[in-house]
């Protein structure tokens, strides 16, 4: 569904992104984690099309992405902070990207706005809310459109125990269904029940991309948190 070929990035002197090359299914619910400043998220928005590769490319559907704008239709993004006019209601912002989005035959996907219990506060203007509430408008805002890919930035980051849960069952039934998710996580304990596969980045490079089945039995562990900690203690002791 979604291939990056040999996607390198700059920004002045720092190679942000360094020949990554990765293949995103339907279907997966995929890790995208490393360090700070690893790339993660210029890689997001090269996918988004927010940054333009100096060289490499990605495909949508088999489609150049440069070529096809329309592709993004098709994703639901969650960034790792939302902002929204501050003056706007909770029910404003969200009438204003169905809106944005056109008319569609196909009935809005609510049941986050339901769940969260938004439709209580709607009345609510964004600059009184909460970090946490904000991050439920923006969880709502990701799957409003049914989207066949969702790139959710730090998506539980802020949420109450309750919510973050909410948000996980709601990730792994439109993974059920078929859709792609690409997540990233400081938070590490919120995916092992999530992932499908990891992509771990360091340093602008691709580290290793693998099946998480294949990564537990690779290392032993269960938790991923310690698997990669496996992985790359044996990568320093090789150096």
């Amino acid at each position: 569904m979604i291939i990056a070929s040999n996607v390198s990035k700059r920004f002045g002197k720092l190679k942000v992104l360094d020949d990554v090359s990765v293949t995103c299914g339907k279907g997966e619910c995929i890790a995208l984690i490393g360090p700070n400043g690893c790339g993660k998220t210029t890689l997001i928005k090269s996918i988004l099309g927010m940054v333009i590769p100096d060289s490499g490319f990605i495909t949508f559907n088999g489609k150049n992405i440069s070529h096809d704008w329309q592709y993004r239709a098709n994703i639901g993004y969650m960034p790792q902070t939302g902002r929204y006019p501050e003056n706007m209601t909770i029910g404003q912002v969200l009438d204003m990207m169905k809106d944005i989005r056109g008319k569609s035959n196909e009935k809005p996907d609510e049941e986050l706005v339901d769940r969260f219990e938004l439709k209580d506060i709607l009345h609510k203007r964004m600059r009184t809310l909460s970090g946490g509430t904000r991050q439920k408008v923006s969880a709502s805002l990701s799957f409003l459109f049914n989207p066949d890919v969702l790139i959710l930035d730090e998506p539980t980051a802020g949420l109450d125990p309750v919510a973050s849960e909410i948000l996980k069952e709601k990730i792994i039934a439109e993974k059920v269904k078929g859709k792609l998710v690409l997540i990233t996580s400081h938070i590490l304990s919120e995916l092992d029940d999530l992932v499908t596969q990891v992509v771990f980045m360091q340093e602008g490079k691709l580290c290793f991309h693998k099946n998480i089945i294949s990564l537990r039995e690779e290392t032993g562990e269960e938790k991923l948190s310690k698997a990669i900690a496996h992985i790359m203690l044996g990568k320093r002791t090789e150096k």
